[in-house]
């Protein structure tokens, strides 16, 4: 460590009294309670720290927890933390693996974790109250882009339903009626499996049933035929064709090309009271993001997470998607030109407010959110774009040249941040 991180160290050691334990549970317990007006009124404005010339030179806590969930695309946080990439900016990342998004979230919310790999949509239902659970949310970063799928049951497969169009027949023509998971209400998976079915006609609300489970469970769940079907992320899809419990009927990123997918994300009253401690947090996720999406590493990314720590499993079943080397379960084998990515000279990494703000209209899409919030004021306050600007021209990682970008879905939608309003109620199937 730097002499830098040394003295931010012994200050650290001299001093422990932060506002965590019972203090930082009474503030919890408190703003349970509050409105979501209320509560983004009481917060203090998050403080942005003056550029540093080797990022953050006092942060406020040396040891960051961080959780996450044993998937492919928690690769940026596995190799800054195991590749010491924290020590540099004086911090330490004290990895937690978590075995559902549930966990991860409500550790997150009770101070028990810094920040986390977690889902976008999660970030935005819990800033919005989804469920109940309001807090004030921070997104940091992105992790990473692409890289799920949605796998259908061996079952299916053998009554003749591969893909959006024949089960779109077999929904129509009646019958059983089938049952997906996905891995979190207000996540991605939800959003990405709604909206395919949609894509097909298929009402996810109506014509079939919709379950959430853990990513780990998915398989188990296919070999049992208690689902018909998944959205879910890496390797879990790659693993179900291993076990011969499941086909790849569609990959996330033919539902949206580049789509984001994991942020680092934090509450904003972390942020605000550890400003510098979020700042080097990033700069070492975005050197974990860099190395783990240079092709020349991708063989030692995937020994690493399948190390017990990580994943747990053997790195066959990682590596082939993680390098675009797909195949579906039927004989079809093809290299995707867009499969996860973790970088790509910050593109993957931004925290585009049109990304937040998509996820706000599909959770009012499927009735998830009674109203349209203020989509880009909300964006503007979670995403925090002031201070990821700051790491990134610390580390010389390109910054676009707008917040907004713009993107084509697999049904023909353009989606560029525009008109939110008008977007979230164009759709035919959606909730009323």
């Amino acid at each position: 460590m730097s002499k830098v991180g040394m003295r931010a160290l012994d200050r650290h050691r001299r001093g422990r009294k932060q506002p965590g334990s019972k203090a930082r549970r009474r503030f919890l317990a408190r703003a349970g309670g509050l409105t979501a007006t209320a509560l983004m009124a009481a917060l203090p404005p998050v403080a942005h720290p003056h550029p540093r010339v080797t990022g953050s030179d006092s942060p406020e806590r040396i040891e960051v927890r961080v959780g996450f969930l044993p998937l492919t695309d928690c690769a940026p946080v596995v190799v800054a933390a195991a590749l010491g990439f924290d020590r540099k900016y004086g911090i330490r990342i004290r990895l937690s693996r978590q075995g559902s998004w549930a966990a991860v979230r409500d550790r997150v919310l009770a101070g028990e974790l810094d920040a986390a790999h977690l889902l976008y949509g999660l970030v935005y239902g819990v800033q919005l109250g989804v469920g109940g659970m309001q807090r004030e949310m921070a997104v940091l970063m992105g992790l990473n882009q692409n890289g799920q799928g949605i796998t259908l049951s061996s079952r299916l497969r053998d009554s003749g339903v591969t893909d959006g169009e024949s089960l779109a027949r077999a929904v129509r023509e009646g019958g059983r009626r089938l049952v997906f998971a996905q891995t979190f209400p207000t996540g991605t998976h939800a959003m990405w499996l709604n909206y395919w079915l949609a894509s097909y006609g298929i009402d996810p609300l109506r014509d079939v049933d919709i379950v959430s489970l853990p990513p780990a469970r998915m398989v188990a769940a296919l070999r049992a035929e208690h689902i018909d079907g998944c959205c879910v992320g890496e390797p879990w899809n790659a693993v179900a064709i291993r076990e011969g419990v499941g086909i790849t009927a569609a990959t996330s990123q033919q539902v949206w090309c580049d789509h984001p997918e994991k942020v680092l994300g934090a509450t904003r009253e972390f942020v605000a009271r550890h400003p510098d401690a979020a700042l080097a947090l990033i700069m070492a996720m975005l050197e974990g993001a860099r190395y783990a999406d240079q092709p020349a590493n991708r063989a030692s990314v995937a020994r690493l997470l399948g190390g017990a720590s990580y994943l747990d499993m053997d790195a066959r079943a990682i590596l082939p998607r993680l390098l675009g080397d797909y195949e579906d379960g039927r004989g079809h084998r093809w290299t995707d030109p867009h499969a996860v990515r973790f970088h790509a000279d910050g593109a993957v990494n931004f925290p585009y407010l049109s990304d937040g703000m998509w996820f706000m209209t599909q959770q009012r899409r499927w009735g998830l959110l009674a109203q349209d919030p203020d989509y880009e004021g909300i964006a503007r306050r979670v995403q925090h774009t002031d201070l990821y600007r700051q790491a990134a021209e610390q580390l010389g990682v390109a910054l676009p040249a707008s917040p907004m970008r713009t993107s084509l879905l697999m049904d023909g939608i353009v989606w560029d941040g525009s008109a939110p309003l008008r977007y979230a109620a164009q759709s035919a199937i959606r909730v009323a």
